[in-house]
């Protein structure tokens, strides 16, 4: 028993080790939603509340079934990997009532969103200074947004 003569001090930290994980299970009880873990490390009930949101974005292809003119124009310039909402916005409800017509955008600022001058860039991907290059002036003056290349007046 000599041993255990000087042992208060671990059975007191094995006493406040044990008090710690049953405050821990307490407050795991109350702050854990009852869900977690229902799919693995997840929220089972946030599937249900994701799905309740109201859809923002139609899909390129509800974009391309009304204005297959412009669709053909992109689909053969340089924006043909980009989505139309990426730069005309959420547009489920143009969709869904076409007489509901998007913001006119401003391409002065929208086009320099992604064509901004970047050291981070890749060097081939078309990199403007919005000041040297056009002073503020829309891009749609020079170029055609669905395929930039071709210029306004509709030459190359």
């Amino acid at each position: 028993m000599s041993r255990f003569k000087d042992a208060g001090h671990l059975f007191r930290f094995a006493f406040l080790f044990v008090v710690a994980f049953a405050v821990f299970l307490v407050v795991r009880h109350f702050v854990v939603p009852r869900s977690f873990g229902e799919y693995g490390h997840y929220r089972g009930a946030a599937i249900g509340e994701i799905a309740a949101h109201p859809i923002h974005f139609a899909g390129h292809q509800a974009c391309e079934a009304c204005h297959a003119d412009i669709a053909d124009t992109k689909k053969a310039g340089k924006h043909a990997t980009v989505n139309c909402e990426a730069c005309h916005g959420p547009l489920a409800n143009h969709a869904a009532d076409p007489s509901i017509q998007p913001a006119k955008l401003d391409t002065a600022v929208l086009c320099i969103r992604c064509h901004a001058a970047s050291a981070a860039k890749p060097k081939d991907f078309p990199q403007v200074d919005a000041e040297q290059h056009s002073s503020g002036v829309a891009c749609e003056t020079c170029h055609q947004p669905h395929s930039p290349a071709i210029q306004a007046g509709g030459a190359k």
